[in-house]
């Protein structure tokens, strides 16, 4: 057994039911569990990440973001009372007997706690390597709400303190002299292997704190906190550890707004006529979003692979040109910028589907539908809550036109 090897652990089973299928739900553009995984895989004390899952899906999607999967795990170890420790024991002896691989210290990443500080996992590896004494290390957060002030009501309906030891009456005490206390989070556990093996325990009897910045203190059990976890994951103000590349922010100043046609002004769906004539759908609300838009000045351009009447008919009930048929959007987005004299940096684009992926990396920020392709939706910068014909453009546009108030207020 080498002290210095140290093996990540992923448990990630399938059968959530807060959310359902959340380990591989789109999360800031990622598959939740790919947080997880960049959290191993980037700290350099890690020699090795795995994921222990049931769930073929999940285990694919975890491979594709560069986790291991030696094993699927039982589904008798994957039920909603299962604890942690017999999922490490099983991940532990299935490794020992197949691989005679012998980790020395093992650590969990749990992915409901998406949102990590870059080093975090090697600060964890660190205070356990250089204290011996210690049999695990868990990381948390100074408490929002102190214990010292809580309370239980008994069978008689009396209020009693959920703590019985400390100061006199502390439940009457300035919050300021009570004892600091701390709340543990699901960011990372820093074990030895043998407090799994020997001790038969996931912390031991010697746990020592990481103690983390209360800012990054997300644990995601309900919808209600995916949605806010997920909006303080693309405001890209933190410092975390990220599958991808930090999302760049909305233009203080926007020139020009970039659309695609199918798929973000329409739904994506067509109907065809016996004469072959097409229809679209569109949404109304977008048109109102780009007049107001280009009321400040901001352009707007449709670039669309399609040549179709539908287009240049509803573009022109927009007041808009229309670009159809561009094969290679990238290098017909270059001759835009390049013919209107338009910085990059304050041209934003809106698309969809994966010909849209050669126009991101040329503007200032780049912009998905809420239904757009997964591939789409990661790489983007932002990514809307509505989807393309149903209030996507509009709901950019309102956040353009937030930007620019704003400016124009302090200019």
């Amino acid at each position: 057994m080498s002290p210095t090897e140290v093996l990540a652990v992923i448990p990630a089973r399938g059968g959530s039911k807060s959310i359902p299928r959340k380990n591989i739900e789109p999360f800031g553009g990622h598959p939740l569990l790919a947080y997880s995984i960049a959290a191993g895989l980037q700290a350099r004390s890690v020699s090795r990440v795995i994921v222990s899952t049931e769930d073929p899906e999940i285990a694919e999607r975890a491979v594709q973001y560069g986790a291991e999967i030696p094993f699927l795990r039982p589904t008798e170890l994957a039920q909603d009372d299962t604890p942690d420790l017999p999922v490490f024991r099983h991940a532990l002896g299935w490794l020992a007997e197949h691989e005679s691989y012998h980790p020395g210290i093992v650590v969990q990443l749990r992915p409901t706690s998406p949102v990590r500080p870059r080093n975090c996992v090697d600060r964890a590896v660190e205070i356990l390597v250089n204290s011996p004494e210690a049999d695990s290390v868990r990381g948390v957060v100074a408490s929002g709400q102190n214990p010292y002030k809580m309370w239980q009501i008994d069978e008689q309906g009396v209020l009693r303190p959920l703590l019985q030891a400390g100061p006199p009456e502390a439940y009457n005490a300035p919050r300021q002299s009570l004892p600091q206390t701390y709340w543990q989070t699901g960011h990372i556990d820093a074990l030895r292997s043998r407090t799994i093996s020997e001790m038969g325990s996931m912390s031991g009897n010697t746990i020592l704190p990481l103690v983390l910045d209360a800012s990054f203190a997300v644990d995601i059990d309900t919808t209600r906190d995916w949605a806010w976890a997920e909006r303080l994951v693309q405001a890209g103000e933190l410092d975390m550890v990220r599958p991808g590349p930090v999302p760049r922010p909305l233009p203080e100043k926007v020139e020009l707004l970039v659309l695609d046609f199918d798929g973000v002004l329409t739904d994506d769906r067509v109907w065809v006529s016996e004469q072959g004539l097409e229809s679209v759908a569109a949404n109304r609300k977008d048109g109102y979003g780009i007049a107001r838009l280009k009321e400040h000045g901001v352009e707007v351009v449709v670039l669309t692979r399609e040549t179709n009447p539908v287009v240049a008919a509803r573009c022109q009930k927009l007041g808009i040109p229309a670009i159809q048929g561009v094969v290679d959007k990238g290098a017909k987005l270059r001759e835009l910028l390049q013919a209107r004299e338009l910085e990059p940096l304050h041209t934003v684009y809106l698309g969809n589907d994966l010909n849209d992926l050669p126009c991101f990396p040329l503007v200032g920020c780049a912009v998905a539908v809420a239904d757009a392709h997964p591939k789409v939706r990661a790489a983007a910068d932002l990514r809307l809550t509505q989807r393309g014909g149903h209030g996507a453009v509009r709901e950019l546009c309102e956040l353009l036109l937030e930007k620019l108030t704003r400016e124009e207020s302090h200019a």
